[in-house]
């Protein structure tokens, strides 16, 4: 029988999802895919599992989930081998990722009890009868809808977090790589075989629409703005609430004291890595005037030496070839030149390195996501233009600033959730930091601090200790007390600084 297959570009065949390899079409694997029924039984049973799984404490939760990053980094060849396998990025590539969820897995297993476990807030003098109280209540179920491009990183930002507070969770991976995600859930299986606490539903679009009508307490999603906004109304339908990770456009701002060598060393890896295909990619530089020419030639020289298929793998979803061969064409026809690759730089299932200069600003290449290999390259008079240009679009996920004096000032009125001085992407590796977007990038925050509580229901509890000094919230109070009330008012707060 004739294998008529796309290569890299699910199917379902006798109630499996078959995942292929982008590059050779091999099959990945195949998993069952998952009906509304089953999406709802899930979610069932990750609610039961998650009020056990919240019994046992920050501290027993800390102990399993460390033995989970334990058997994942014992265990990280064969997770990269598989990443390899389905989505055609570099085994290097692969390892870098895993060992960044392995990270963010560790920091949320060893913060949750400091961050969200129970704690005496201070009181205030006009309530001072009463002690101030805060906890973080898990929502029970955590739903996440992960992306192909990151399979491992990706979706284990929100279900570390998720985890940690004391959530089951129920992952839909991405149709394109259903296999990394099955491994992810059958891993925290063998540490946690006692309840299904970490769950998968296979499928396409979808079975992500019956998790957000599941019953879920909330979900995180990662994936496009046009997609984010129908599960917003999905979810909108039960009130249940979102955390959106969505598109970018991410820019680089390298200024007249930059280190060139090494911003363009910056530049080629957040553009060229792992096929271009990263939300937070550096896909715009904008670089002064004084050193845009080193700063071309850098690029060039240092882009020019990647190897399609050694450090540039295909592209896992072959549908964009074609976005990144229009975006590459209006480019060269708006008067851009690409000084490497180019108008051939397609060639499915890869694109080669592509650098692109002189482009309008109105083009597709930088006014939209590309999501390839791709850059452009912008001449600006200084960092106010630099910055004004990189603020002009609806995304705001990442961006990259290189400079000395002024660096981290131009950081700072970057219109992003996130930005690395003097490196590109480094703020994802950075355990202790959240991980969020502004604009039609999203909003809302996986990983650090900010990241946990947002898997937690902020619980407020006060507890009377004495009789009230000023008794307002009675019908007994007396005029008198009232008047207390006013003069003790007027004593702390009408004084004008």
């Amino acid at each position: 029988m004739t294998d008529t297959r796309t290569p890299g570009v699910p199917a379902i065949e006798d109630g499996a999802l078959v995942s292929t390899n982008p590059a050779t079409g091999d099959e990945a694997g195949r998993v069952p895919v998952s009906d509304e029924k089953a999406v709802i039984a899930a979610v069932d049973r990750g609610r039961e599992a998650g009020v056990w799984w919240a019994a046992l404490g920050f501290d027993g939760r800390r102990t399993r989930l460390l033995q989970w990053r334990a058997l994942m980094a014992e265990r990280i060849e064969e997770l990269a081998d598989l990443t390899h396998v389905e989505t055609g990025k570099p085994v290097a590539d692969a390892v870098v990722e895993a060992l960044a969820a392995i990270e963010h897995i560790d920091w949320a297993a060893r913060n949750a009890k400091r961050v969200l476990g129970p704690r005496k807030v201070r009181s205030r003098l006009v309530v001072a009868e009463h002690s101030a109280h805060l906890e973080y209540q898990p929502y029970g179920v955590v739903g996440i809808i992960g992306p192909w491009n990151y399979p491992i990183l990706t979706p284990l930002g929100p279900a570390s977090g998720a985890l940690a507070a004391g959530n089951a969770v129920v992952l839909k991976p991405s149709e394109y790589t259903p296999v990394v995600g099955q491994w992810l859930a059958d891993t925290f299986a063998q540490v946690v075989p006692e309840h299904p606490v970490f769950q998968v539903v296979h499928g396409l679009g979808d079975v992500g629409a019956a998790l957000c009508r599941s019953g879920i307490g909330k979900l995180a999603f990662t994936g496009s703005t046009a997609t984010a906004k129908k599960v917003m109304a999905a979810c909108a339908e039960n009130l249940v609430p979102v955390i959106i990770e969505a598109g970018g456009k991410d820019a680089m701002i390298v200024d007249a004291d930059a280190d060139v060598q090494a911003a363009a060393e910056a530049a080629v890896w957040g553009a060229m890595t792992n096929a271009g295909q990263t939300c937070i990619g550096i896909e715009r530089v904008y670089a002064v005037a004084p050193v845009y020419d080193e700063f071309v030639a850098a690029v060039v020289a240092k882009a020019g030496k990647l190897k399609l298929g050694e450090d540039i793998g295909p592209m896992t979803m072959p549908g964009q070839l074609d976005v990144v061969r229009r975006h590459i064409d209006e480019a060269l026809a708006s008067g851009g030149r690409a000084v490497l690759g180019g108008a051939d730089a397609v060639q499915a299932p890869s694109v080669a390195p592509t650098v692109l200069v002189d482009v309008p600003e109105a083009s597709a290449a930088i006014q939209e996501e590309t999501f390839g290999p791709t850059l452009t390259i912008s001449r600006v008079v200084d960092a106010d233009e630099a910055l004004a240009k990189a603020n002009a679009l609806p995304y705001g996920l990442g961006g990259a600033v290189f400079g000395k004096k002024n660096a981290v000032r131009i950081a700072r009125r970057m219109r992003s959730g996130m930005v690395s001085v003097n490196s590109a992407m480094a703020f994802v590796g950075m355990a202790t930091l959240p991980f969020g977007g502004v604009g039609d990038s999203g909003f809302g925050r996986i990983h650090g601090e900010d990241g946990l509580r947002e898997f937690g229901v902020a619980k407020s509890i006060t507890v009377r200790r004495g009789p009230s000094l000023l008794p307002a919230m009675t019908f007994e109070r007396t005029p008198a007390q009232v008047q207390r009330i006013v003069k003790t008012l007027k004593l702390l707060y009408a004084r004008r600084p």
